[in-house]
Order: structure tokens, then sequence, then C-alpha cells
């Protein structure tokens, strides 16, 4: 076959430190623009960033010619740094050590965009460690909650 094409698509889960609410009304949107920013920078398809003050959801293609890994250490280095600057508030800022990184099909795409859209309503009724373990038990991931929350 000469032509090699790749169709990955995650959704992507990571929290503040501590899940201190850190991304509040002043900094939440310029944060998730900064994130999709970055990862279109790499080469990376962002169809959504959203959530709430204590962390974030993207929906992104990963292109065939970046590693996983790497790039989500990228954008979480990058954009602790970027936010850093952004006043004496965020001086602190840090994000969690680990994340979730959870692989759906194309045609699940709409309805991920859509529950990310609708993070501020969902959590309204539920913390991020109920959603983030609901998650975990959906998609069959093995998982010892001591490890899950740094």
């Amino acid at each position: 076959m000469p032509q090699s094409l790749s169709q990955s698509i995650l959704h992507l889960i990571f929290s503040t430190k501590d899940r201190e609410p850190f991304l509040d009304e002043a900094i939440k949107e310029s944060m998730h623009a900064c994130l999709a920013t970055m990862a279109r920078d790499r080469g990376w398809e962002c169809y959504r960033v959203g959530g709430v003050a204590d962390h974030v959801h993207l929906a992104l293609r990963q292109p065939r010619t970046d590693n996983q890994s790497d790039f989500i250490g990228h954008i979480k280095r990058n954009s602790s740094k970027w936010i850093q600057q952004q006043g004496k508030g965020y001086a602190s800022f840090a994000w969690q050590r680990g994340y979730g990184a959870f692989s759906i099909g194309y045609s699940q795409l709409p309805a991920l965009v859509e529950y990310i859209r609708k993070q501020e309503e969902h959590h309204r009724s539920r913390t991020f460690q109920e959603e983030y373990r609901d998650l975990l038990k959906k998609t069959g991931m093995d998982f010892d909650e001591k490890y899950v929350w740094d």
C-alpha cells in the first residue's frame, strides 16, 4: 500500500493539580483556546475543548506522525507556562501528573463534542472524580483508585 492513512480520534482528559479551581471564568476560555492552538500547531485536529474550573476535555484527531505521550506532555507543559504568565493568581498553577486518553470511533465524535460542550451543565450535579471514575469503568479500564488522583 503506497499511502499511509490514519484515523485515530481521542478523548483526552486531565485535571488541575489537586483539582484546584484555577480555570475560572476570567481564564477558562483563553485556556481552551490555548490548548486548541497548541494542538493544531502540532498537527492535531482539535474538534472541541471544554471543561470546568478543575479539568479539561479535548476531542482530537491524532496525526500519524506524532506520539500521543509526547504530545500530551507538550501541551500540558506549555499551557502551564502560559497560564502562569497571566497574572499572580495563576503563578502556582499546575496540571495533575497523569491524564486519561480514550480512543473513540469516528461515528462517536459528534456525541463526544456535544458531551464536552455541555460540561458546565453536567458538572452541576457530578464531581470530576465521579465523572472520571465512571468513564474508566465504562471504557473497561483497569485502575487502582489510590493511583488515579494526585
